[in-house]
């Protein structure tokens, strides 16, 4: 799944950044080269971040 449009990163970009050791999206966007542009991106990049560093549990998606 895309994260960031404006810098075509997926899910998986922002759940390795995290891994290596981001806890922010700055954080994760300057491990990955790249910047925020238009921020649309960074709530649901933050929930990534902290799913993946144990502080949230894991996204879950329920059919109605």
């Amino acid at each position: 799944m895309i994260v960031c449009v404006c810098n075509a990163l997926t899910e998986a970009d922002v759940r390795d950044a995290a891994r290596a050791g981001a806890t922010s999206p700055d954080a994760a966007y300057e491990r990955l080269g790249c910047e925020p542009h238009c921020g649309c991106c960074l709530d649901y990049a933050q929930d990534l971040i902290d799913e993946e560093r144990g502080k949230r549990p894991q996204l879950r998606v329920v059919a109605a």
